[in-house]
């Protein structure tokens, strides 16, 4: 068994996690990739269109390292640390999926189906992916945050309404796998 490409267990991870939350509280720092976002379009003068992106973007600087560390972490993770295993899937979940069309569902750690140049490229894809970000765009500003700052500095600090935002993600991805996943494909 090769530990440095194989994921990271629970026992690992989960500390690290909690190191890092317990770090942003005791500075008075919250973590979430959405600010992100408004960081960076605030960055590029979307102040000028609406005034939810007029703000002092030099105070959630310290931020934007987690999106730095994001796209290295990604690119080190897939490039040197990835061991080109598959995803050990369900039995069920590999029939439900071939019946959708995928090929060999579970030997790569995305299906090429939706993950390809061709997939994104066509109209089907690009309508997917713009009314797809249109609604996880109004999900995060109508939730508050996204999906990591609701379920990790939310949920760390106790707080109600990232419990019932959390509740509401999981809702929308039960639906989204089980009811309109399949009828896409």
């Amino acid at each position: 068994m090769n530990y440095i490409l194989d994921p990271w267990p629970w026992y690992v991870s989960g500390p690290l996690i909690a190191i890092v939350m317990a770090s942003l509280l005791y500075f008075g720092k919250t973590f979430g990739m959405s600010s992100n976002l408004r960081t960076l379009c605030t960055i590029a003068g979307a102040g000028k269109a609406a005034n939810f992106f007029k703000f002092n973007w030099k105070e959630q600087s310290w931020n934007l390292t987690v999106v730095i560390g994001a796209v290295l972490g990604g690119f080190i993770a897939t490039h040197y640390l990835s061991n080109d295993s598959g995803t050990d899937l369900n039995p069920t979940t590999i029939t439900e999926l071939e019946a959708m069309g995928f090929q060999n569902p579970g030997t790569t750690l995305v299906p090429e189906e939706m993950y390809n140049f061709e997939a994104i490229s066509s109209p089907e894809g690009v309508l997917l992916l713009v009314i797809g970000g249109l609604l996880v765009g109004f999900g995060t500003r109508y939730a508050g945050g996204c999906t990591s700052g609701h379920a990790i500095t939310g949920l760390s600090s106790l707080q109600a309404p990232s419990l019932i935002a959390v509740i509401g993600f999981f809702i929308g991805g039960l639906i989204m796998a089980n009811i309109l996943l399949p009828l896409i494909f």
